[in-house]
């Protein structure tokens, strides 16, 4: 009797113990690519974002900048703030400079998007390190995001980011470096949007989407305030 009663208690700690793994496993990592559609060296990076943007465990976003819009081809896709966000990185990064491919991953790390050895053992070590953040739950009704962000222990301001982006689709570029190539995105970020602040406490959020671009889904990202780490995240397609 003492023999079973321990194999239950073993049993229940080793189940325990997996299931806490799985919690800590929920929340994905959010894979950030900033490319554009007028640098010929992006396409690889941009066939590598959506083979991951088929994972469970992460939240691919392409994000599309206007500096090479100068060359000869104006990416329809690309925004200034989508530019100003990548510089927000390179500066809480301490990097010297923009450049594409880049990925960003969670926010705390970085490195060129095509490098699918480097940037597959970055979102291992994500894994692995990250931090805990609130638990956010979605749903999509009658024409908007409801979104409710738990409440955890903090002592940090963060932004609830908010994007919307498109389904797959290709781009037949008719100019500049990429000119003859039909180009293939995947998670194209059509709009990006600071909702306020988390600071520990519950949030609930009403967000309309009827009038907002961006057919694929929609993503809400807690991101420390600057730049900074991303703690907690999710997705949800729009014809899911």
């Amino acid at each position: 009797m003492k023999w079973g009663t321990r194999i239950f208690v073993m049993t229940s700690m080793v189940l325990g113990f997996a299931l806490g793994a799985a919690q800590a496993a929920e929340r994905p990592i959010v894979v950030e690519l900033f490319t554009s559609q007028g640098c010929s060296s992006c396409p690889p990076a941009e066939a590598y974002l959506r083979d991951l943007a088929k994972r469970d465990h992460v939240i691919a976003l392409e994000f599309h900048v206007d500096y090479w819009d100068y060359i000869g081809w104006k990416d329809k896709f690309a925004k200034r703030e989508f530019t100003d966000r990548q510089q927000g990185y390179v500066e809480s990064l301490k990097g010297r400079y923009k450049y594409t491919p880049q990925m960003v991953i969670d926010g705390v790390t970085h490195t060129v998007g095509s490098n699918r050895g480097k940037v597959e053992a970055l979102i291992d070590r994500q894994k692995r390190y990250k931090n805990s953040g609130p638990k956010i739950r979605v749903r999509k009704e009658a024409g908007s995001i409801v979104a409710k962000i738990s409440a955890a222990r903090t002592s940090d301001t963060y932004d609830i980011v908010f994007v919307t982006f498109d389904k797959e689709h290709e781009t037949a570029v008719k100019r500049g470096e990429n000119r003859g190539r039909n180009l293939i995105n995947a998670r194209v970020v059509r709009e990006y949007e600071m909702l306020g602040k988390w600071t520990g406490s519950p949030v609930d959020l009403t967000i309309p989407i009827a009038e907002r671009p961006g057919n694929g889904g929609c993503a809400i990202l807690i991101q420390k305030r600057g730049y900074g780490e991303i703690i907690a995240a999710v997705s949800l397609p729009f014809d899911g």
